[in-house]
Order: C-alpha cells, then sequence, then structure tokens
C-alpha cells in the first residue's frame, strides 16, 4: 500500500512540472485497482494531494469529487464532529438568518467544495455569556478555552445588564485572558433570554441591550459580530431549528418555542424564578442539616453535578437505598434521598419553599400555546424539547419531562414529543455558536459589520 501511495505522490509531484511526461504505462497500475483501495489512498495523501490528482489521473478523478471522501477530510482535518452535524449546518444554516420557513428538498452538496470554503473562514471567537458563568474560546478548537463565574466577578455587573461600560468591561476582560486582539477576527456572543415579554417595554428594552452589545464591541473594532440568544444556540447544537429550548439557567429556568430559528414572543415565553443556585443552596441545606461540613459553595455544586439525579418516581423513590458516596479536595461525601430530593425541586417548587409551578407545567403550558398557535409550517414543531445548561444534565430529568407531559397533555399534543438531555453538557450554546461560527459561508450572513452598524444603527440585529 505505501509503495502504491509513493508512487501516487510522485505523480502528483510531477504534474507541476512536466505533467506532459507522464506516460499510460505509469497510470496503468493505478487504474486496475478496485475502487476501495483507490479511495483509500486519497484518505492517506489528505485533501491537498487527493485535488491534484483529478488532473493527473482519471482513475481517481470521479472519486476526488466523492462526498465521503471530503466528509472524512471535514471531520479529520477540520474536526467536525459528525456527519449529520455537517449536513445540517450546511443546509439548514448556511443561507443566514433569518432561515428559510420551509425547505421543500434538501439541496445537493458538493463536501470537496465546502471544505476549500470551510478551510478560508478565519474562524471566531465565541463568547457563551450568562449570568452565573461564561466560556469562551476559538470556533476552530474542539471546546472551550476558558471559563469565568460572572456572577463572583461581574457581579450586578453582568452580560444581562445593558450598561455600555459595563459591558465593554466585560469583554475586554475575556480578549485579554485569550490574549487576542479585537480587530483580527469576528465574535459570536449567546445572549441569555431577558425581556421575554413581548410588549413594547420589553422589545425596547431588548433592542437597548443589542445596541449597547454591538457599540462596545464595534469600539473595540471587533471587525463584525453576530449576537445570538443561547435558547436558539441551544437547538442548533441538537441539529434542529424548531422546538422549544428549556434552559436550567444560574438564577431563572425558561422555556422558549422556537421556529424556524425565531423565538416566538406571541406564542409566550415561560420563565420559572427557579435555577441552578436554588437547587444548589437547597443541596447545601439538606447537608447542613445532616451535619456534613464543607467549606466551598463549589463543593457542594460539584457534589450536585456528580451525584444527584432525578427520579422517574418520586415517591417510589423515597422506599429506596440510593446512598451512595464522592471524594472531593475536601473528603469524601456521602448523600442518600438528598440525590434526588434537589432535582424535585424542578417539579415541586414548594419543597425549597418556592411558590411557582413546576417545570412539567411550564413546559406543558408552552406546548399548549404552540398548538393553538396554528403557525405555519410543520404541526408537530414544538414536540423535540432540548434541555440547556448544567443543571439539565441531571440523569433522568428527560425521561421524567416526557413522563409528566404524557399524563399532563391530551394525547393529540403529547404523542411525539421527545426530550433531548444537553447534547454538550454545560456548553451546548457555545457548541451550537461554534456550528454557526464554522459555515462555509460564515461570516457574510451571519454577522454584522461595523459600517453596517454604522449607517443603520436600529438594524434588526440577530436575536
Amino acid at each position: 500500500m505505501w509503495t502504491m501511495v509513493r508512487k501516487v505522490w510522485e505523480l502528483a509531484l510531477l504534474r507541476s512540472n512536466a505533467s506532459e511526461a507522464i506516460t499510460h504505462s505509469d497510470m496503468g497500475e493505478l487504474e486496475q485497482l478496485p475502487a476501495d483501495i483507490l479511495m483509500q489512498i486519497l484518505r492517506l495523501l489528505g485533501p491537498k494531494e487527493a485535488a491534484k490528482l483529478s488532473v493527473v489521473c482519471k482513475a481517481f478523478r470521479s472519486l476526488v469529487f466523492d462526498n465521503r471522501l471530503w466528509i472524512q477530510f471535514l471531520q479529520t482535518h477540520q474536526a467536525e464532529p459528525s456527519w449529520d452535524s455537517l449536513f445540517f449546518a450546511e443546509t439548514a444554516l448556511s443561507s443566514g438568518y433569518p432561515l428559510p420557513s420551509f425547505v421543500g428538498h434538501r439541496p445537493q452538496l458538493s463536501f470537496k467544495h465546502i471544505y476549500g470554503q470551510r478551510a478560508q473562514v478565519p474562524g471566531s471567537i465565541i463568547i457563551d455569556g450568562g449570568s452565573g458563568y461564561c466560556k469562551f474560546g476559538w470556533s476552530k478548537y474542539a471546546c472551550p478555552s476558558g471559563r469565568s463565574a460572572t456572577f463572583l466577578e461581574f457581579g450586578n455587573n453582568n452580560i444581562e445588564l445593558p450598561m455600555y461600560t459595563r459591558l465593554r468591561h466585560f469583554f475586554t476582560t475575556i480578549y485579554n485572558r485569550m490574549q487576542v486582539k479585537p480587530n483580527k477576527q469576528p465574535i459570536i456572543v449567546s445572549i441569555p433570554i431577558c425581556h421575554y415579554e413581548d410588549t413594547e417595554s420589553a422589545k425596547a428594552s431588548r433592542q437597548q441591550l443589542k445596541e449597547a452589545i454591538y457599540a462596545s464591541l464595534f469600539d473595540m473594532n471587533v471587525p463584525a459580530v453576530c449576537a445570538v440568544n443561547q435558547a436558539t444556540l441551544a437547538l442548533y447544537a441538537a441539529k434542529r431549528t424548531s422546538g422549544i429550548a428549556v434552559n436550567i439557567g444560574f438564577e431563572v429556568t425558561s422555556i422558549v418555542p422556537i421556529l424556524n430559528g425565531k423565538v416566538m414572543r406571541k406564542v409566550g415565553v415561560e420563565v420559572m424564578g427557579l435555577g441552578a443556585l436554588k437547587l444548589t443552596g437547597f443541596l447545601r441545606e439538606k447537608m447542613q442539616l445532616n451535619n456534613l461540613s464543607f467549606q466551598s459553595f463549589y463543593t457542594v455544586r460539584t457534589l450536585k453535578e456528580k451525584l444527584c439525579y432525578v427520579a422517574l418516581d418520586y415517591e417510589a423513590e423515597l422506599s429506596k437505598d440510593t446512598q451512595a458516596s464522592f471524594e472531593d479536595v475536601e473528603g469524601s461525601f456521602t448523600l442518600s434521598k438528598e440525590r434526588f430530593q434537589t432535582g424535585e425541586i424542578l417539579f415541586q417548587p414548594h419543597l425549597a419553599g418556592v411558590h411557582a409551578m413546576g417545570l412539567h407545567q411550564a413546559i406543558a403550558r408552552c406546548v399548549e400555546h404552540c398548538h393553538s398557535a396554528e403557525l405555519a409550517g410543520d404541526s408537530d414543531w414544538y414536540k423535540t424539547i432540548v434541555l440547556s445548561g448544567g443543571t439539565a444534565c441531571l440523569p433522568g430529568l428527560a425521561e421524567r419531562i416526557e413522563k409528566e407531559l404524557y399524563a399532563l397533555l391530551p394525547p393529540y399534543m403529547s404523542n411525539g414529543i421527545r426530550a433531548i438531555p444537553p447534547p454538550f453538557g454545560a456548553d451546548t450554546p457555545w457548541f451550537g455558536a461554534k456550528i454557526i461560527g464554522n459555515l462555509s459561508t460564515f461570516p457574510g450572513p451571519w454577522c454584522v459589520t461595523k459600517k453596517q452598524f454604522r449607517q443603520k444603527p436600529r438594524l434588526n440585529l440577530i436575536w
């Protein structure tokens, strides 16, 4: 095999100097090889040399344009996670925002062409901001390169507040930590759901926040900006453009209906005043009642992430032996009923002294509103429920949501409902932004440039 690869390599090199000297006898052995062997040779040579061989040797010509070859190159050389993720991105998102409302057929894609375009995409900075934690990094990297606890570092000056100076300080801090200059590459900013009502006051607040984000970044000489809300990005990470995004954030949980990438505020966004912080605090209280000593709030959060889960049947779980241990830097901790009682407050908030509807009830209300809206498109668009946020990673949560919804809703609404756990854990919105940042068409249809913003500051910015 390697002898054959070496011969192919020599032929490829000859092309640039004296391709007319390559005779039919040089090619004879290659043309007699089975197609799967030729394909393997191309894979070993890599994308650049494979492209050259379409001119050098007719035995390779059709294979060089085979989508399977370039899909593999995209996965190995450009770190694309999977074929279905790549196909979703290039068919559903490549035209930019607003997304097409209906695609009658799947377009024929040339992945050789897509590979070439993606190789020229500059890459972007991704900042997934929130009131609790922020993740940041490069779109070309496999995962976020850094994190910060915004609730500690910025306090009330976090990204949700539409204040220019505070936003400028936030973005400057992130760029300094990444050790990059703002003027070198586009940026994708994920925005938490806030000012969620469909009122004139809420619209004005959202517009003010958008303008402050863009203005602060453009004043730092960022060449192009793309800002998309976290709920939509979570859907993209799950390879969806429509559905209900349930984000369990730091302080609140939002249930957001999204159709073709657009938040359907007229349908209604549900918000619960119950988030990850409340669950961690609830577990802390339970541990203190059981005389479990600890020094750090982070220890409690770690125990929540490592030991807690959501019971499918809460009452039945109470009679089981659920004891489990985990060793942290502070020592070894053993939890029992606290393991599932913590997650249960999502469904029974009164257990934590919170007067609010349960998560399943809020989602059911959103489903009912979506069904009643009778919007154009797939009538079942709202039956995919995508979870996001670190607390949404609790084992058993998706299954419990499905069970409760089937019990609450009539069959014509509940049949076909599926709850999807966070596809990329706590970093799910960041990965949704990564899909956009690596598109073959990025940044063109997704970004606003400084010139566009200055000419039309009240531009209908992506939200």
